[in-house]
């Protein structure tokens, strides 16, 4: 598993590790210039050649040369003598939508577009150089970032949980990690899912040749442990409107767990759902489709409740929010195209 979420480790010679790979038992063979290519946003062939020549890229602590074939269990890990630039955090004023907030937490409903923590290409504008303008002294989470208990993706709109003190930090990260911690997720996916709910379970781990995406994985070994719940809300036809209780919290989960039962997320490009799956060979249906992708332009998915005890209290609570506009708009688009069309239209794709 890539952890490059880990806190950067200062080593004996004052070198900072900026980037560690824990390579997964199904990687094949490949040279390492091309394997970091996968990791490393922006980054050229050339550039990574050139760290590798100053004796900046190590594999199981030993400088290894560009042509060096990366295997299964290696350890890599880019080695520089200054700390990553994405842990120093600049306080920028970005408004937040604040649920709720009391002396030891706040609820945030983040909107879609919003990166959480800064990070490879994106050093500014994220959540947490907002929560270093509004907030003072925030505690560091175990990978260095203030108030973060947990992540959602990029373009997965919904509700997140900040601590505002040490305790709240280990209390609540306790209950995340101990998987008692409630989390709903809405999702729109493709096709017509057969059962009305359903478990998934499977192992996930960064995809063998696509090291942007995760995948399930067969091998117990391979990954780590990932079960999500789901339970269909509303069926229209071509796309299915579904509940998801997450079980463990994984990269991806969802996106990967339902592309994994053949139900990728609607518009969701990095796993394929940015094409037309299921539908008809007619124009007006294209057409139809690409003004939900321009309403709804990122994967739909949205953190819709959390559930947690109060660090403090000790009570129960559990927040909600509204799904936002882009997929109230689609979904209304789409129960309006199963009224009207899915009667006269059985030519499938």
């Amino acid at each position: 598993m890539n952890s490059n979420d880990e806190l950067p480790e200062e080593l004996d010679d004052n070198l900072f590790e900026h980037l560690r790979v824990d390579v997964p038992k199904g990687q094949e063979l490949l040279r390492i210039d091309k394997f970091l290519m996968h990791f490393i946003a922006n980054a050229t062939r050339s550039k990574i050649q050139k760290a590798a020549e100053n004796g900046d890229i190590y594999v199981n602590d030993v400088p290894v040369k560009s042509n060096y074939r990366v295997k299964p269990l290696d350890v890599v890990r880019i080695l520089l003598a200054h700390p990553p630039y994405e842990n120093r955090v600049d306080p920028e004023n970005i408004p937040l939508d604040i649920v709720y907030e009391d002396d030891a937490l706040l609820l945030i409903n983040k909107p879609p577009g919003l990166v959480v923590h800064p990070g490879h290409g994106n050093y500014t504008g994220t959540l947490v150089n907002a929560l270093a303008y509004h907030f003072e002294n925030l505690p560091m989470n175990s990978s260095e970032r203030p108030g973060l208990v947990h992540r959602i993706d990029k373009d997965t709109s919904g509700l997140l949980v900040i601590a505002k003190t040490e305790s709240a930090m280990t209390h609540l990260a306790k209950q995340f990690e101990a998987k008692t911690s409630e989390r709903e997720y809405i999702a729109l996916v493709w096709g017509n899912v057969k059962e009305d709910e359903g478990t998934i379970e499977g192992n996930i781990a960064r995809h063998v040749k696509d090291r942007m995406q995760m995948q399930v994985f067969a091998d117990p070994e391979i990954g780590k442990p990932a079960i999500t719940h789901y339970k269909v809300l509303e069926r229209f036809g071509y796309v299915t409107l579904v509940s998801c209780i997450l079980e463990t919290g994984r990269t991806h989960q969802i996106r990967v767990h339902m592309k994994h039962i053949g139900h990728p997320l609607f518009n969701d490009e990095r796993y394929g759902g940015h094409l037309i799956l299921k539908g008809t060979t007619f124009t007006k249906y294209k057409q139809f489709i690409d003004n939900c992708f321009k309403i709804l332009p990122r994967q739909a998915l949205h953190a819709k409740t959390l559930g947690f005890v109060h660090p403090t209290t000790g009570e129960m609570m559990r927040f909600d929010t509204e799904l936002p506009d882009d997929m109230k708009e689609v979904i209304e688009k789409w129960r309006g195209y199963a009224k009207s069309n899915m009667a006269e239209e059985d030519d499938e794709v």
